[in-house]
């Protein structure tokens, strides 16, 4: 189990605490500093079962700086998604957590942190 988080991130911190008093095996990946590719996003994606868009930060500066919120949230528009997650990686929701089972799951929840444990 690997979990993405930014440590300035409350619920990063929240959702690490409740790994560890679950004692949970896992890593910490600090995904701002070891910036994932645009194959690890898209890998993370399908492991999620969403889209880009779906993980996208939209109130960040970079977001509105980019003009996120009028990007087609199409087929033809999710490599250009992808792209501005690998190049922008702030923009990526927090924290994910990727389960040994081979899905993953947005973990800004204590229910969300459960289920990735229960899988």
């Amino acid at each position: 189990m690997e979990i993405w988080i930014n440590p300035a991130c409350s619920k990063c911190r929240s959702a690490v605490s409740l790994l560890d008093a679950e004692g949970a095996d896992y890593t910490v990946r600090r995904y701002l500093e070891d910036v994932p590719g645009e194959e690890e996003i898209r890998e993370v994606l399908t492991r999620l079962g969403l889209e880009p868009w779906d993980i996208t930060r939209t109130q960040e500066a970079a977001a509105k700086e980019l003009g996120l919120k009028d990007w087609a949230r199409d087929e033809a528009s999710r490599a250009r998604w992808v792209a501005a997650l690998a190049e922008h990686p702030k923009l990526i929701q927090r924290p994910i957590i990727t389960a040994d089972d081979g899905t993953a799951v947005v973990g800004r929840t204590d229910e969300a942190v459960r289920d990735a444990l229960s899988r």
